[in-house]
């Protein structure tokens, strides 16, 4: 008896103890001041009015760090990709033009890019239309909205670094898009001089007529991620220089398109599904918070696009061409991608997926059609995020509740303003230099003719 009433006595004291316990955790969790902690406390309280959604701030924060992260995985999906649907005897130069876009495309976006992007009024020559704005220490403050709702409140969800970092894994794109295109042929060090300007100057002025309200937001063009404001304009800039460029030597012989192979498929496969991860950041980052509404909408209409982009074009090219092209299939991934990016949160997924076949038959299309007029774009970059970007953008005035006119508006303008800054830029830099290697350069391969060394050394 004595031993159970001991148990019994251990038994009440224990569920007495959990009690008190779970009741003081209670206390915490719906009163957080009530957890002791000062720093806590005194960072709680300088919160403000927007105390009651700490929580919800710092989940959407990490978020946000968490997507630029994705996102920057991305441009190492570029580099293979690229590299996989080149010849071999290029790779070393395209690793190298791919390090240098990201790491330029960064370090300008923070000098002038994300205060021209987002204009703070440092230097407006024509308000809404061109802006430049002043390194991200001058315009945002080392401490302002470093740790509270100041910057952007509980709709933009970060703070002012966490809004720099995410929106600067974007800029280099639409750079690493054209480098894709101009492949096997380009001189590197005007193609670095080029970029740099592209990214630097002109991805952030076209960007701000959107994104940093200007023209076209005040329009009411919509472009959830970019479909134009960041693939577009990647594509039709590199249309620009590759017309400049002219194509690949062996490319088209009399009158004929002779193929020129990848050298590596399983690269090329593990780039695109690395870009494929990388656009849940890409396109779920762009909440701007970890709101789980449109957050859910937004992963799940970008994976049906990506998937029924893929079969689109592996069907359609299968019966068009008459084998399975591996290529198109993963083409018609990122085709199926680029075009539910402008409307990711607007489209519900029924049409998420017929955006995405669309834009799969499209991207198949479209490279067939630049072969067939001598436009040599070695990674179909042009077809997948210029024609693409452009079929996304107008989907959303067909589904996503956007007026068609001011997409189409909107898009045109982009992609316009790209090719021709991008055709002016690359002229001059092709008179003062010259943009193209030598024959013989091309023959023997960048990677010996501009650096030296191979990527390959087996024995």
């Amino acid at each position: 008896m004595k031993i159970k009433n001991i148990f019994l006595t251990l038994l009440v004291s224990g569920l007495t103890f959990f009690c008190l316990s779970a009741n003081l955790s209670a206390e915490v969790l719906l009163d957080p001041l009530a957890s002791g902690d000062d720093d806590y406390i005194a960072l709680l309280e300088g919160q403000g009015e927007s105390a009651y959604a700490f929580d919800f701030f710092t989940t959407s924060m990490l978020w946000t760090v968490i997507a630029a992260a994705l996102v920057f995985l991305m441009h190492l999906g570029f580099a293979t990709l690229e590299c996989g649907l080149t010849q071999s005897k290029n790779t070393v130069n395209i690793l190298f033009k791919n390090t240098f876009i990201i790491s330029m495309g960064i370090l300008t976006y923070a000098v002038i890019g994300f205060n021209t992007h987002y204009p703070c009024g440092d230097w407006s020559l024509i308000a809404g239309y061109l802006s430049f704005g002043s390194p991200i220490d001058l315009g945002m403050g080392a401490v302002a909205g470093n740790d509270d709702f100041s910057y952007g409140g509980v709709g933009l969800a970060m703070t002012a670094y966490g809004d720099f970092i995410f929106q600067s894994m974007f800029a280099a794109t639409g750079a690493t898009i054209v480098s894709g295109a101009v492949a096997e042929r380009v001189k590197l060090l005007p193609f670095m001089v080029f970029v740099t300007l592209l990214v630097g100057i002109a991805y952030p002025v076209i960007g701000s007529w959107h994104w940093g309200g200007g023209w076209l937001s005040e329009a009411g063009f919509y472009d959830f991620a970019g479909s134009s404001v960041v693939h577009a304009f990647g594509g039709f800039a590199a249309l620009a220089c590759v017309m400049i460029l002219g194509p690949r030597a062996g490319k088209y012989v009399d009158g004929k398109i002779k193929p020129i192979p990848g050298h590596s498929m399983p690269l090329a496969a593990i780039g695109v599904f690395l870009l494929f991860l990388g656009w849940f950041g890409f396109n779920g980052g762009s909440v701007l918070s970890a709101n789980p509404g449109p957050l859910g909408l937004v992963f799940t209409t970008t994976a049906l696009a990506g998937c029924a982009g893929c079969l689109a074009a592996m069907f359609f090219s299968w019966i068009f061409l008459k084998k399975p092209d591996v290529s198109m299939a993963l083409n018609g991934i990122l085709a199926g991608l680029v075009g539910i990016t402008a409307g990711a949160d607007s489209i519900s997924p029924l049409f998420a997926v017929i955006v995405g076949a669309i834009a799969g038959v499209l991207v198949v299309l479209s490279i067939i059609f630049f072969d067939s007029i001598k436009i040599d774009d070695p990674v179909g970059a042009i077809s997948v995020h210029g024609v693409c970007g452009i079929w996304g953008t107008l989907a959303v005035g067909i589904w996503g509740g956007a007026s068609f006119l001011t997409q189409l508006t909107g898009t045109v303008a982009v992609s316009i303003a790209a090719f021709v800054f991008a055709y002016i830029v690359f002229s001059v830099i092709k008179a003062i230099s010259g943009v193209r290697v030598t024959p013989e350069e091309e023959a023997e391969g960048l990677d010996l003719a501009e650096h030296g060394q191979s990527a390959y050394n087996i024995s």
